[in-house]
């Protein structure tokens, strides 16, 4: 007590420190130092946690790794106090602990001296902490208000005025709002062309300024920028840390840095681009925080770049198509007044080229052709020359010469009009031009009329060919021509020889059209003689569409389309009534294999004859497909009506066939089905015809079903069981259950047969004859026989006694597949159960399938040390043949003949003896099943038959003594 009244000055100073202590780091010394004035510590640490980290207002290095998980678990526990050698541990509620220590060993005293003061110390410790927590979401949020203004700057400069310099210039400013960023550049990086480019460099120490031109990447390998190009990753640090990362490829450039910050400007995956900014001062680092700023701002960058280059790309582009334009527009005035002076000649033209379209005379054509080129040019002596078919004379149809019209032939000489059409190009000659072709020898001058001074002729050309030539020719020297007369005149020369070609093919034509009536006359009466055999063929072909080859009855297709009408007719007719009967033919694939596919055919036609006889003129008969047949009655009020119609079917159709010498009695399963309203579609009652035909297979072929709401449950209760069939394979319901092999001479078991059951959980233990068929229709026996398979092992590996063995019967299907075995061995090693002890029991009808291929299965068994059994054996179709064959450890007589001993049977003693006697030759280890009286019993024991099972041994049960 006296100590505690001393120490009150002092701790009210104290407590007045302790209010004034507003970080958590402040309020731990002042707690630190008060715990040394009260005890002997000479060590005191205040911890506690702080988002899930244990803080402390000391040094964490004062701590070993044993102090730091103790504290840290005396902090998660629900201790007050705690004392460790020479450490002691008190709770400062809620969450933080005093730890003081001592030079000694002893812990350090007067620590109850501080207990008054705890709660106070945790109570101002969570303000302290809470205060610390909002002053760091205030600079937070003081980070990301900075962080937007440079986002928003950024984003304002991308769509500026200011020049690509400029605007580089202002965003260097502002990452240096953000970050140290007095040394600073930004690369802008080609993917596509592989090279790079200074935008921007701003650095304090390097006067080398790289901003210039395009640089090949390739010439800046192994340096830092190169590596943020290539990479795609940002890189951070000093030189020396960053030599570290990339010992082998990294070459210096420029002035070493203290501290190095680059990121990559990426879009879409792609690098375009880096930022780098590095320090020179030994006391200037950048963090993580800065790194990811310094991308996030990149982003941004990249995307301003991008919209300025744009822009500036389009000014230029705008700027270049002004001034295409303004050429342009002095080229359109040049050409408006070349065009205006052109208008008048179009005029001119289009008045020609109107004139070869024109319906008029050959004369009235040449004659207002002559009057348009008088319009053009000078054309007071003007002429048309035209080739004669045989291109023997030269014909003018329009000859003025001198203001004279005259009517020209002549035959094909070596004139000027001969030579234009020669060589096929126009002629433009003066007086001496002419003469010397004349002395060349290229035509005879004088021949022709009168020499005229300026000559000029245009061939007429269709084509290739040329068919004439057109000419104008001057006597006076002022009346001369030029290289615009002469492509005026060949215009001409194409409209003149365009009317020309018209009107021969008009009167080509016109011989062609006489020619042509005359052709359809005749092609009209043979086109009448292949339209009537068409619709023969045509009807023909329908009808082998809708129809059967061999039976000529309507096949599946007419028969839906036949449902497809009555349906609609009962929809609109409710009064109406119709019936389907299905039929099958009973065995018809043992007539087919027996007698042969001709006598199959014959007997096929034979049941359509007759089903056709008994149907009425409205009623349907069809082949649906091989031995399938329908019948629709179209008037079958009642199921009593189709029944009895299908009692007559049956009467008529079991009458005796003869084929191939002998006579069949052929029957049929007949399944019929009721048209009602709840029929949509040709489906639903053939559906339900098939299913009643299924049910008489299953009562005993040659006879009829008639669906009814039974069959429908019946079909809901298939479906139903095949949904919990899933199911159960799907929770492991389906489980072995064991029936003993016994030794027949001393009653010891040698092995189990592993049976399959079915744990249903609502309806018990089910047996295989339940369920065995809808999985096998269902596609699952093979995963059930699979589940069975695994769990017989596994509880026969389990088993006490480590002799006896476990049969499985394995199914045909699964001997088709070629991993069989390896995946049987697999699942052996899974059970860990040994080879040896498990035998696959095989029927003789699976063999049948692929002998080789199940004797090669078999085999590689046997190599593992798995046996073979023969199942049912006596009961298959060459028994005999497989002991010597296969390799089999042993067979299982057939529990027909181990019946039949019951009544002393000779031909059964003589059968099972024999099969004994030749197992024993052979090595093979005999099992006899189905041994249900002690009369059985005996009389196997006497033929000296060792090993047995049947009710009498020991009934199918899980397996005892299992673990």
């Amino acid at each position: 007590m006296l100590a505690r009244t001393q120490i009150q000055p002092d701790g009210s100073a104290w407590m007045l420190r302790l209010v004034e202590a507003t970080s958590p780091h402040a309020l731990a010394q002042q707690v630190e130092a008060f715990a040394r004035t009260l005890t002997d510590a000479q060590q005191v640490i205040l911890l506690w946690l702080d988002s899930d980290r244990l803080l402390c207002g000391n040094d964490l290095e004062l701590l070993d790794l044993t102090e730091l998980g103790a504290a840290t678990e005396f902090l998660l526990g629900a201790g007050l106090v705690q004392a460790r050698g020479s450490t002691l541990f008190l709770r400062v509620p809620p969450s933080a602990l005093l730890l003081l220590r001592c030079a000694g060993e002893r812990p350090p005293r007067g620590a109850e001296d501080l207990a008054d003061f705890l709660p106070l110390i945790g109570a101002h410790l969570k303000q302290a902490l809470k205060f610390a927590s909002l002053q760091r979401a205030h600079r937070q949020l003081l980070r990301s208000e900075v962080l937007q203004r440079a986002l928003f700057a950024i984003s304002d400069l991308a769509g500026s005025t200011l020049d690509m310099g400029e605007m580089l210039e202002r965003i260097h400013g502002i990452v240096g709002t953000l970050m140290y960023a007095a040394n600073f550049f930004i690369v802008r990086h080609d993917p596509v062309r592989q090279t790079l480019r200074f935008l921007y460099f701003s650095d304090v120490v390097d006067a080398d300024n790289p901003i210039g031109e395009d640089i090949p990447l390739a010439a800046c390998e192994g340096t830092l920028t190169w590596h943020l190009l290539v990479t795609g990753q940002p890189i951070m640090g000093s030189m020396e840390q960053i030599q570290a990362m990339l010992p082998d490829t990294f070459r210096r450039k420029g002035p070493i840095s203290r501290d190095w910050l680059g990121v990559p400007m990426l879009s879409e995956g792609q690098v375009h681009g880096a930022l780098v900014v590095q320090s020179y001062e030994e006391g200037l680092r950048y963090t993580d925080e800065d790194r990811t700023l310094l991308e996030f701002v990149g982003s941004h960058i990249l995307t301003a770049l991008a919209r300025k280059e744009r822009k500036d790309e389009l000014e230029a582009q705008v700027r270049q198509r002004t001034l295409e334009l303004a050429q342009a527009n002095r080229g359109l005035q040049q050409e408006i007044v070349e065009r205006e002076r052109a208008e008048r000649l179009q005029a001119s033209l289009f008045h020609i080229a109107q004139l070869a379209t024109v319906d008029i005379d050959e004369e009235t054509f040449y004659k207002r052709m002559h009057e348009a080129v008088g319009e053009l040019i000078n054309a007071d002596n003007f002429f048309i020359g035209l080739l004669s078919g045989d291109k023997g004379l030269l014909d003018f149809p329009y000859y003025v010469d001198a203001g004279e019209r005259r009517q020209v032939s002549r035959e094909v000489g070596r004139g000027l009009s001969e030579y234009v059409m020669r060589t096929g190009r126009p002629l433009l000659g003066s007086r001496s031009e002419l003469d010397q072709l004349g002395m060349r020898g290229e035509i005879e001058v004088g021949r022709f009329g009168r020499p005229s001074l300026c000559w000029l002729g245009v061939p007429l050309r269709v084509g290739d060919d040329v068919i004439g030539v057109v000419v104008v020719q001057s006597y006076s020297e002022e009346s001369a021509y030029g290289p615009v007369e002469r492509d005026l005149l060949g215009f001409v020369a194409t409209q003149i020889a365009t009317s020309i070609q018209r009107r021969r093919a008009a009167m080509a034509l016109q011989q062609a059209n006489t020619d042509l009536e005359r052709r359809v006359l005749e092609r009209t009466h043979e086109l009448r003689e292949q339209i009537a055999r068409r619709e023969s063929m045509q009807k023909q072909l329908e009808h082998q569409v809708m129809h059967d080859t061999l039976t000529g009855l309507p096949n599946r297709r007419a028969l839906r389309e036949r449902l497809e009408f009555v349906l609609e007719r009962e929809r609109n007719d409710p009064d109406g009534a119709f019936a389907l009967l299905y039929l099958d033919v009973d065995r018809f694939k043992v007539i087919n294999d027996s007698l042969g596919h001709l006598a199959g055919d014959s007997f096929l036609k034979e049941i359509s004859n007759r089903l056709r006889s008994c149907a009425g003129s409205a009623d349907l008969v069809s082949r649906l497909s091989g031995d399938e047949f329908a019948v629709l009655l179209d008037d079958a009020r009642t199921a009593a009506s189709a029944a009895a119609f299908a009692a007559r079917l049956l009467a008529a159709l079991n009458r005796p066939v003869h084929l191939a010498g002998r006579d069949i009695e052929p029957s049929v399963s007949i399944g019929i089905a009721v048209g009602d309203p709840r029929h949509e579609t040709p489906d639903d009652i053939l559906r339900e015809a098939d299913l009643a035909l299924y049910r008489a297979k299953e009562f005993g072929r040659n006879r009829y079903v008639v669906f009814d709401d039974t069959l429908a449950r019946n079909m809901m209760d298939v479906l139903l069981l095949e949904a919990e069939l899933r199911h159960g394979l799907q929770r492991g319901e389906f489980e072995p259950y064991f029936q003993p092999v016994q030794r027949l001479d001393g009653g010891r078991i040698v092995g189990y047969e592993a049976l399959l059951r079915w744990n249903h959980p609502d309806r018990g233990v089910l047996e295989p004859i339940l369920f065995v068929k809808a999985a096998q229709e269902a596609g699952l026996m093979e995963a059930i026989d699979w589940q069975l398979f695994e769990r017989a092992c596994r509880t026969m590996a389990r088993h006490s006694d480590p002799h006896t063995f476990v049969t499985v019967n394995v199914a045909a299907q699964h001997l088709r597949h070629d991993d069989f075995d390896e995946r049987l061995l697999a699942m052996l090693e899974r059970s860990g159960l040994a080879p040896g002890r498990l035998i696959v029991e095989v029927t003789e009808g699976s063999l049948l399938d692929d002998p080789i291929c199940v004797h090669a299965t078999l085999e590689r068994l046997r190599a593992f040390g798995v046996g073979a059994a023969l199942d049912d054996f006596g009961t298959g179709y060459s028994s005999l043949s497989y002991l010597h064959s296969l390799p089999l450890r042993m067979i299982k007589i057939d529990r027909s003949f181990v019946v039949s001993l019951n009544d002393n049977q000779i031909t059964a003693h003589s059968i099972v003896g024999a099969i004994l006697a030749l197992s024993r030759a052979l090595g093979i280890e005999v099992i006899a099943e189905g041994i249900e009286s002690e009369r059985q019993h005996a009389a196997l024991r006497a033929m000296g038959c060792e090993f047995g099972q049947g009710f009498l041994l020991g009934r199918p049960a899980p397996l005892p003594g299992a673990l």
